[in-house]
Parts: C-alpha cells; structure tokens; sequence
C-alpha cells in the first residue's frame, strides 16, 4: 500500500487494539502516570516505526535512483519474512536499551514483529501478493487469493482450507501483538458480575 498513513492506522486501529482499549478509560479519567505515559509512548514509536520498516527503502531509492519504489532495493525486496526480523531486532535493542530486561526486550521485538507483518497484511490486501518466502521462493504469494471467490468456482475442501489459512495468518499476527501488551500492562479482563 502506498500510504504510509494507512499502514500505522492499520497498525494502530487493528492491532493495537488492546492499547487503543485499555487506554481509554485512564485518559479519560486522567490516571495515566508519567511511566505509563513513557511506556505507551514507547510502545507507539517501536510499533508504529516497524510497521514502516519494509517502506524505509523509499528514501535511499529517492535519492540515489530517483525512484519512489518502496518494496525493492535492487533485485532484493523488503517486504518478506526474513527481512521481518531487522523489525524484531529493532524492538528488542531498543527494549534493552530501556529495560534492561530480556523479557521486556523480547516482547517489545514480539511487538514490532507483528507491526512489520501488520504491514506484509495490508500490502497482500492491496497488491494481491508479497514475497514473502524470498529467496527460498522468489514469486509474491498472496494468503487472501481465494477470499474473493465462491466455493462453486473451487472444491469445498480446497476453499475451507484457504479461508482458514488466511484468516489464521491475520489472527496470528494479531495474537502476537496481545501476548507482547501482556506483558507490559495491557490485557482485557472479564469482569465477574454478582
């Protein structure tokens, strides 16, 4: 997707929802102290950063080739699954930095994983495929190539399995984003009523 925008209100909105969620009632009652406030802010540049990561290449593109390409630096692409774990560095480092707590750091990498693959979603949405097993498999694959058609035009079998893979993936990368707002703070609760 060409918008930087839509990919950090994707990030944001989606899979951040539980941040979105549990910072809602303390802002609104104004109880959010100031190391809740560093550690939201961190959590916010971290993810929202890694979910640009795969784009960043359009700058060196700009000025050195004058292009705005954004998903390849030479025959290379940023947008795969490899590439995805500079996003899991860049989270952990910058959680160690802070921490100085692996688990912290790991979770904080967790995070940025799923901000980077947030972003792989929305480019598959949009251009119908990422490479996303490059250089094991250099063609784009898209995971939501079926959902547009009916199970008439393929075997039920063949459609029930694509519709869960797709779905799976999405659901994957979001429970990632949950376990790694665990660990700092952020969870939905059930409520016990009398």
């Amino acid at each position: 997707m060409p918008y930087p925008v839509s990919h950090v209100l994707f990030f944001l909105l989606c899979v951040g929802v539980v941040a979105v969620y549990a910072l809602a009632i303390p802002l609104f009652y104004r109880k959010l102290s100031s190391s809740d406030i560093k550690k939201v802010l961190l959590l916010l540049f971290v993810g929202c950063l890694s979910s640009l990561l795969p784009d960043f290449i359009v700058t060196y593109n700009f000025f050195v080739k004058g292009t705005m390409e954004h998903c390849w630096i030479g025959t290379i692409p940023t947008h795969f699954i490899f590439f995805s774990f500079s996003a899991v560095l860049f989270g952990a480092v910058t959680g160690y930095i802070i921490y100085r707590k692996l688990s912290l750091a790991a979770c904080l990498g967790l995070f940025a994983w799923s901000a980077f693959l947030s972003h792989l979603l929305l480019d598959d949405i949009d251009e119908n495929g990422v490479n996303y097993f490059y250089p094991v498999y250099n063609k784009p694959v898209s995971v939501f190539s079926y959902m547009g058609i009916s199970f008439t035009e393929v075997s039920f079998f063949h459609y029930l399995i694509v519709s869960f893979a797709s779905v799976s993936f999405v659901c994957i990368v979001f429970l990632m984003a949950l376990v790694a707002l665990n660990h700092f703070g952020f969870d939905f609760r059930y409520r016990f009523e009398n």
